[in-house]
């Protein structure tokens, strides 16, 4: 199982909460984190794209920093570790990503791949004038799906002349051609997971629940039914925060914390743009926030515990059919992937091929 980290490129990662480490996004951190995960052999990193946060009290994420720019510095300064960057498709034309991504790859020697994202978040595109109307909730899929046309062309062949709906290209053309860059996308919804089967190499999902790392298998077997149509090898990454400690009950002592600070205007916010899609099956990414149990962390899949309760939690995930790996959010990051390096992933047997390869390299 591959293990990535969600890089925390907005101010206090996936915690809206008063009482969780409170800091801005900076190249430093950033680095600081990718570094020490491709020491502890992590497969990829990953950073999202947002324009706009949800403020409260810790004006959450709204700081943020840009995803394509971020992963070519990152790029410059790995050596190994996969890197993938977020593309807002919305008002990233497809031509100009193509460059981009061709451009970091060759930083990277080979190293990166591209998240895209079709936009659910209003706010974002109307501060810029730049929201199409509430119409492309219903169709952003089919959008979605020319853009990627677009994009794997000129990827793979330097020249798109697409005549679509939505984009319009005349002789396009992109000279240098990158061996492979990657494609990720997290729709879950019908059309989502569709789109996934047909155009991406892998589609991140969110884990559901508390200590229910099998939770996520329906998702699963939704895409693989999907995929069984388009005859393509698609695998799931389940986004997952993890708090371990040595010890079971200081890791659910951090949990109950950072609930009791819990930022309710800003997952308020958050609540109300994702209630605002009506049209493409609520496939935001935002599952009932509402819900007491995780709405402090977007209600992503979370697994609190010891470093042995933890990894055999992980293993439970690995076992899923359908699981390609893991995305790992953590509450302080710099700590959390050292902790994670040294002392769960070793107990993985999931990992026991990465456990012994850094073992050999001592």
């Amino acid at each position: 199982m591959e293990i990535g980290v969600f890089i925390p490129i907005g101010n206090n990662g996936w915690l809206l909460s008063e009482n969780a480490p409170q800091y801005k996004p900076s190249f430093e951190l950033n680095k600081e984190i990718t570094l020490k995960a491709e020491k502890y052999g992590f497969d990829f990193a990953l950073s999202m794209i947002k324009l706009r946060g949800f403020g409260g009290k810790t004006e959450f994420w709204d700081y943020n920093l840009e995803s394509f720019t971020l992963m070519a510095g990152l790029a410059a300064v790995t050596s190994k570790i996969k890197l993938f960057g977020t593309a807002a498709t919305l008002v990233m034309p497809p031509a100009i990503v193509a460059r981009m991504a061709t451009t970091i790859d060759s930083i990277s020697g080979g190293r990166f791949g591209v998240n895209l994202v079709t936009g659910w978040q209003r706010p974002e595109y109307s501060q810029m004038g730049l929201w199409p109307g509430d119409d492309y909730f219903g169709d952003r899929y089919e959008y979605l799906g020319e853009y990627t046309t677009v994009l794997k062309d000129l990827l793979t062949t330097g020249q798109s002349d697409l005549k679509g709906k939505f984009f319009q290209m005349d002789d396009c053309r992109m000279k240098p051609v990158p061996e492979s860059v990657k494609l990720i996308c997290a729709g879950s919804s019908d059309k989502g997971m569709a789109f996934s089967a047909a155009y991406a190499d892998y589609s991140f999902c969110f884990g559901v629940g508390v200590n229910t790392p099998t939770a996520f298998a329906s998702t699963n077997q939704r895409l693989l039914n999907a995929t069984a149509k388009t005859g393509r090898d698609v695998r799931s990454f389940v986004l997952t925060m993890v708090l371990a400690e040595e010890k079971s009950e200081d890791a659910w002592a951090k949990w109950e914390h950072y609930k009791a600070g819990a930022d309710e205007e800003a997952i308020k916010w958050l609540g109300l743009q994702s209630a605002a899609d009506t049209k493409s099956g609520s496939d935001t990414n935002v599952r009932h926030m509402s819900n007491p149990v995780s709405a402090v962390n977007i209600n992503m899949g979370t697994l609190i515990g010891s470093y042995e309760e933890v990894a055999a939690m992980l293993d439970e995930m690995a076992a899923v059919p359908g699981t390609g790996g893991v995305m790992l959010t953590f509450d302080d990051f710099v700590e959390g992937v050292e902790k994670f390096g040294k002392c769960v992933q070793p107990l993985m047997k999931s990992r026991r091929h990465v456990t012994e390869m850094l073992e050999a390299a001592e």
